[in-house]
């Protein structure tokens, strides 16, 4: 599994013109999910998001979690977060998952983020064309695979 995260002061997810939904300060979190992914993958991610000292303390110096900083999380579904490139120039998604493994992990990665930070997440819908929109804070982006736990 593969997550994007930006550190945000907003971000949203529109669909047919409508707004889904949206957050203030937090994080954008974009999870791709391949064939390979389990729950072990999940948890190991949850815990590492919600870890991350990200946000700046009194100081200036980013220093504390999401949880102590009193920020929210949208998730949002991407399988292109698994595109290879390795030959020519159109990407490859083959090792994204299909809907029927992707799905029902990407609602128990959702369960278990909100679990962890009192329900302060919202999402996108899986396979849905989604405009997202963010304010990325610093920037702050890092990437996380669970497969390559760097």
């Amino acid at each position: 599994m593969r997550v994007l995260i930006q550190r945000v002061l907003q971000a949203s997810v529109t669909i047919d013109g409508k707004e889904h939904s949206s957050i203030g300060a937090g994080m954008l979190v974009l999870a791709g999910i391949e064939e390979a992914d389990n729950d072990e993958d999940i948890e190991w991610l949850v815990q590492k998001i919600t870890g991350l000292r990200i946000f700046n303390d009194n100081n200036g110096v980013m220093n504390i979690a999401i949880g102590e900083a009193g920020g929210e999380i949208l998730a949002v579904s991407q399988f292109t977060l698994h595109a290879s490139t390795k030959k020519g120039n159109r990407p490859s998604y083959i090792k994204a998952a299909k809907p029927d493994v992707a799905i029902p992990l990407y609602d128990k990665f959702v369960q278990r983020l909100s679990n962890a930070t009192a329900g302060k997440v919202k999402t996108g819908v899986f396979g849905a064309d989604m405009k997202v929109a963010l304010v990325n804070d610093g920037p702050v982006t890092i990437w996380i695979d669970s497969k390559n736990k760097e």
